[in-house]
């Protein structure tokens, strides 16, 4: 195995580009090398891990780094499957250093033992997004048709939206290729902005890929499997079939993929309608539950979906199969939902239809589906007019008359509309420098107070984040990233500075899969094997474990994170509480504290948890080295 991680520079402004080695022992993977990097260079970093191509499922995970415009600090995002065609340009990472003079497509290509070719070619940006499938698809496609000829084997786009040039939450997009034609299996790094980042600070509106170069990376499956006999008494491939069930189909629900094990397991913890449901008594969030996700929504994706197996990989070899279908439309659960029942939408026509909008923009969808609600529940409310966001229509959200289709379409036409507006700018909406940002603008001018029904959660001045989609503390923790699984997102009541251990525990074991370059859907042998790899073929494991930690007490060093801004992030903890204690019957001492301390004080009660988080998480993430 190579001893050394190879980063190619390049220079959009020039195309000046050269290489650097970075010994394996110093830096282990797109992590920690990113973190430094980003650091010294203000670059954005895209690479593998150092098993990339090997035989390990799961191993050919694309990384994105650098410092988020959304999030306002360093961020990791990754897209499954995008790495396999990476490896074969037979280095580990590209680092972006200086801004193209025009917006440019970045072409790689290595053929055989040659050098790596570079070219960054200016693109017309309002002609490629407006053409064929719209926005990042075109653009992809248009990649594909001007060098797709280039590549002798297999080809991959990187490729970003109108979101990218307007907003700072656009996304990249990617897809598997086939016969030239990119296909349906959107593989996405949404979270943190980083297209926006690509496009702004670096003058790069796609990227594409593909190479001949031959490396050493390990296919010893006989080996393999005595390293997984000897750890969990089963063959690699056995271990991850098991691994992997709820992403493929999980018996005991008669679903499969996040999308549908999570909706068949929600019930009382559903969430819809900008969260008011968390206001609502577990009886009438049961009944939403029953009526229009598991008899409406739910049933869809089952009858459409999982019956006739529409599924596909990400790109790579893998059992998961974890790309959930229906015709040209990927299925996963947080998009789904954030533009889904939370926008008030219960139908997946109408879930399509906003969804495939938001993906043909480029932005980030689950941040997106988060500001969406929003804006419907600030025009539902009366605190904005249809003029002020450049809209038509207003939201269809009385939940007890609710029409699953007539209502749902609605919805999902207001929530087009929107997108629009923000594309376009139109009304006073202006999310150029993040909603945070516009909210006080629209505070200052028209005295009205709307980030109150926002839930995010804040970092830095600017920095904000939809959380994920779950009812649960962890996911408005004071961690250094967030809107990842960078936390504990877990159903269960820990006392918050136990909680914030927690969080940075996961922080840990997640950065020990994202530094190997694997999927977090393998997570349930990966946290403990890869390790013993990096031993195996490094004897570097205990070097590998430190640097790990390092690496999660440098990314917490930079942690800016800020109490809750919105009156929503203290009821989503509050109901929380409430409900563990009188519908989960949880008698813990120290939850009926804290039910107390919010029922006395809510402001007061939160600010204590907050920081009892804060200190759980700094205490665990120190640099004792």
């Amino acid at each position: 195995m190579d001893t050394a991680q190879k980063v190619l520079f390049i220079d959009p402004s020039t195309g000046f580009y050269r290489v650097k080695r970075f010994k394996v022992g110093d830096y282990f993977g797109p992590v920690d090398l990113g973190v430094h990097l980003a650091g010294r260079y203000m670059c954005l970093n895209i690479g593998t891990g150092l098993f990339a191509g090997s035989i390990f499922p799961g191993s050919n995970r694309l990384f994105i780094t650098g410092f988020s415009p959304c999030w306002r600090s360093f961020f990791v995002s990754s897209m499954g499957g995008a790495g396999l065609v990476f490896d074969n340009l037979g280095i580990n990472m590209v680092s972006l250093v200086g801004k193209a003079p025009v917006p440019s497509i970045l072409y790689l290509n290595r053929v055989h033992g040659e050098e790596i070719q570079v070219e960054v070619s200016p693109v017309d940006l309002t002609t490629a997004w407006g053409g064929g499938r719209g926005g990042a698809y075109s653009l992809m496609d248009l990649a594909l048709e001007r060098f797709g000829g280039r590549y002798q084997t297999e080809v991959r786009v990187l490729s970003t939206g109108p979101a990218a040039r307007e907003t700072d939450f656009g996304g990249i997009l990617s897809a598997p290729v086939q016969d030239g034609k990119a296909t349906n299996v959107d593989t996405w790094a949404g979270r943190g902005g980083l297209g926006s980042k690509m496009l702004q600070e670096h003058g790069i509106a796609a990227v594409i890929y593909g190479g001949t170069a031959a490396d050493e990376d390990f296919r010893d499956r006989k080996v393999a499997d005595e390293w997984f006999e000897a750890k969990f008494k089963q063959k690699l491939a056995v271990k991850d079939f098991e691994a992997t069930t709820k992403y493929r189909f999980d018996p005991k629900f008669q679903t499969g993929g996040t999308l549908g094990v999570n909706y068949a397991t929600l019930k009382g913890r559903m969430m819809a309608f900008n969260y008011r449901t968390i206001y609502w008594t577990e009886e009438e969030r049961i009944e939403l539950h029953e009526r229009l996700v598991v008899n409406h929504y739910l049933k869809q994706f089952n009858e459409e979906t999982i019956g006739p197996k529409q599924q596909a990989t990400c790109g790579e070899p893998c059992s998961a199969v974890c790309k959930k279908l229906n015709g040209q439309f990927k299925k996963d659960y947080e998009p789904y939902q954030s533009m889904g029942p939370l926008c008030g939408i219960f139908d997946q026509r109408a879930a399509e239809l906003l969804n495939g909008r938001c993906d043909a923009a480029g932005f980030d969808a689950i941040s997106l589906g988060g500001v969406l609600a929003w804006l419907m529940e600030c025009l539902d409310t009366g605190l904005l007019s249809k003029e002020d966001l450049g809209v038509t229509k207003l939201p269809r959200w009385d939940h007890r008359n609710f029409d699953a289709v007539a209502d749902s379409l609605h919805n999902a036409e207001l929530g087009v509309e929107l997108v629009d507006s923000i594309l376009l700018r139109r009304g006073i909406l202006d999310f150029s420098e993040g909603v945070r940002k516009w909210a006080r603008r629209v505070r200052r001018d028209k005295g009205i107070r709307i980030l109150d029904s926002l839930v995010y959660t804040a970092n830095g001045r600017k920095g904000w984040m939809v959380p994920n989609q779950y009812w649960t503390p962890g996911v408005l923790a004071p961690m250094a990233i967030m809107g990842k699984y960078y936390m504990h997102y877990g159903a269960e009541f820990f006392p918050p500075r136990e909680l914030g251990r927690k969080c940075a525990d996961r922080l840990v074991k997640e950065l020990i899969m994202d530094n190997a370059g694997v999927c977090r859907f393998h997570r349930a042998w990966a946290e403990e094997m890869m390790p013993e790899v990096y031993e195996t073929l490094y004897g570097l494991k205990d070097a590998f474990l430190a640097m790990n930690a390092v690496t999660a007490s440098r990314i917490n060093s930079r942690n800016s994170s800020l109490f809750w801004e919105s009156e929503r992030n203290f009821d989503f903890v509050y109901a929380f509480l409430k409900r563990k204690r009188d519908v989960e019957g949880d008698a813990n001492p120290d939850l009926a504290s804290w039910i107390g301390r919010f029922e006395a004080d809510k402001k007061e009660a939160g600010l204590e948890f907050w920081f009892e988080m804060r200190k759980g998480i700094d205490e665990t993430l120190r640099d004792f080295l």
